[in-house]
């Protein structure tokens, strides 16, 4: 293959190799540009169902476009091969970053906010990554995350009732290796593994195990055999002791509600994944609250923090109190609606322990960020007006 002009593409060398096919790096005469192709397994080219299926695949994911997202150019066909020509990205892999240990926790955020940007851009267009892994993300040389193989286990996939879980290219063919088998199941859904239909909070799921990964430089579900990491992800819980000590309350909390078993119970959006990692890297790293603090060095801070928060407690229990002894009105049916805070105010977390509701349902209390720092906003459901509460703030 080294060496062959495939269309106007120049192959130049082979640069991997897994279930999905052998890439290569090639020029594309046209542009005068290099890429990278993939050539698609012959066993899965003689199939012309799964051939068309993929072609239509194949076309809505080169409609993606977005800056944390590697391209597809095309999916072309040339002396007999079938390859995707896709953006040739530079830097390295998650998967070999993680391998020289944990990742500091600035950095880590910073690289899984951009993941979360680009996985909700491919939601919003319908598109489920299923095989989102350290080893499918790569980080250039300037910081910028690019996400790899959109989709694409979906479009090798057989159209099958259900998600078969061994179906899954990374699991089946013959040319990938053990540790590339074992890597894959280790990012599963529980639903995934049990061969269920998957929806984006596989891919929530999936994002949880990388975060939780590029912290403690451990995996998040571990096993010798492909038969042990599947049973760790559906009844093991993560070991949360290995979390670095300053990491957010925030992404300790985000990390548990990704990571949920049931996917009812999972963030059911990398939408709020992405709001929870900005908020937590908006605060200045010596006054995040880590929630794990040391009884034999206590700081200035903690004892501040400690005081910060009876106070709102106290306010908070004041505020509930009042609400309690207001006249109760007839019950009220069941109502829902979405919190917009008015700009610049934003939610300070999408979390519902950071929300109060009156006993008679008509009026909320929530913890809001604005210019001037955190403080506690009443909204009557009547006119969806947010109001600051005086001596709530910070």
């Amino acid at each position: 293959m080294i060496g062959k002009t495939l269309s106007h593409y120049k192959v130049i060398e082979k640069i991997g190799q897994g279930g999905m096919g052998e890439v290569y790096r090639a020029e594309d005469t046209n542009l005068s540009r290099e890429v990278a192709i993939k050539v698609l397994p012959e066993q899965f080219t003689k199939d012309p169902q799964r051939l068309a299926r993929f072609e239509r695949e194949a076309k809505l994911l080169a409609s993606l476009n977005h800056p944390n997202i590697a391209a597809i150019y095309g999916f072309e066909k040339a002396e007999g091969v079938h390859f995707l020509a896709l953006e040739l990205v530079p830097g390295e892999t998650l998967q070999e970053h993680v391998a020289k240990g944990p990742v500091p926790v600035e950095e880590a955020l910073e690289v899984c906010r951009q993941i979360a940007e680009g996985v909700e851009a491919a939601h919003e267009k319908g598109v489920i990554h299923r095989d989102l892994k350290p080893a499918n993300v790569k980080v250039t040389p300037e910081g910028k995350v690019k996400i790899l193989d959109f989709g694409l286990a979906k479009a090798f996939e057989e159209e099958t009732p259900a998600a078969d879980i061994s179906q899954s290219p990374t699991l089946t063919e013959e040319m990938t290796r053990a540790g590339v088998i074992l890597g894959t199941a280790a990012y599963m859904s529980p639903e995934q593994a049990k061969g269920k239909p998957v929806d984006k909070r596989a891919d929530v799921f999936a994002f949880g195990a990388v975060l939780y990964e590029l912290l403690t430089g451990k995996r998040a579900f571990e096993g010798e055999t492909i038969t042990e990491t599947i049973a760790a992800v559906l009844k093991s819980e993560p070991d949360w002791e290995k979390l670095p000590s300053t990491t957010p309350w925030r992404i300790q909390e985000l990390l548990r509600r990704c990571l949920t078993k049931d996917p009812h119970d999972r963030l059911d959006g990398i939408a709020n994944v992405r709001v929870e990692i900005k908020l937590a890297l908006s605060e200045p790293a010596a006054e995040r609250p880590t929630g794990v603090t040391s009884a034999a060095q206590p700081t200035r801070r903690l004892w501040a923090m400690a005081v910060g928060l009876v106070v709102l407690g106290a306010v908070v229990a004041g505020l509930a109190v009042w609400l309690f002894i207001q006249p109760s009105s007839p019950e009220q049916p069941l109502t829902r609606f979405v919190i917009r805070p008015s700009p610049p105010v934003v939610l300070a977390s999408t979390l519902s322990n950071e929300l109060a509701i009156s006993p008679d349902g008509r009026q909320l209390v929530y913890m809001g960020v604005g210019e001037e720092g955190s403080q506690l906003y009443l909204r009557s459901l009547d006119d969806f007006v947010d109001r600051p509460l005086p001596g709530t703030e910070g």
